[in-house]
């Protein structure tokens, strides 16, 4: 998929309460010599709506069981976000795939104005005011992906001063 960053990584699932979103379910056949195989792949978003968001994908020959795989694969791949006041610190733009998205920060009371696929990502990072568009491609495997990646690539203003090696004092008090 892409590099997770280990510093935005959530160690243990066990004491979060996380709600599951099914983003979508699809039927795969393969034809064989014998007829046609039918499985089924699920993509899950799991998140605490409090900063805290992991996606996964589960495949099998019934959907439930596709379903719970993917449920497991998220609960495995928790990252952290920064949300500040209910919205994303800064613009985003990223490509992921043939999916490219863009998301950016809006005043309180806006609500999530958002698409499916990124709708789901979005809703289970916890962030409540947000503007998002999708451009190319509208898969949804690439879409929660390339919404997560741009969700990991946004940094809030303690992070950027501690990469800077600035005191968070010297940035407020002048």
């Amino acid at each position: 998929m892409f590099k997770l960053s280990e510093n935005k990584r959530v160690k243990s699932s066990s004491d979060l309460d996380l709600k599951d979103r099914l983003v979508a379910v699809q039927r795969v056949v393969k034809v064989t010599k014998g007829g046609r195989a039918f499985g089924f792949s699920a993509i899950v978003v799991v998140g605490d709506e409090q900063s805290i968001v992991g996606i996964g994908l589960g495949k099998s020959k019934d959907v439930s069981t596709a379903i719970a795989k993917a449920i497991e694969a998220a609960k495995k791949n928790l990252v952290k976000i920064p949300v500040i006041n209910g919205t994303i610190p800064h613009e985003q733009l990223t490509k992921f795939g043939g999916s490219q998205v863009l998301i950016k920060p809006a005043s309180h009371g806006t609500g999530i104005k958002a698409g499916g696929a990124m709708r789901a990502v979005i809703e289970s990072a916890g962030i409540k005011d947000v503007l998002a568009k999708s451009k190319g491609s509208s898969n949804p495997h690439n879409l929660v992906k390339a919404t997560l990646k741009a969700l990991l690539e946004l940094r809030d203003a303690r992070t950027v001063a501690n990469q800077r090696g600035i005191s968070m004092d010297r940035v407020f008090n002048g």
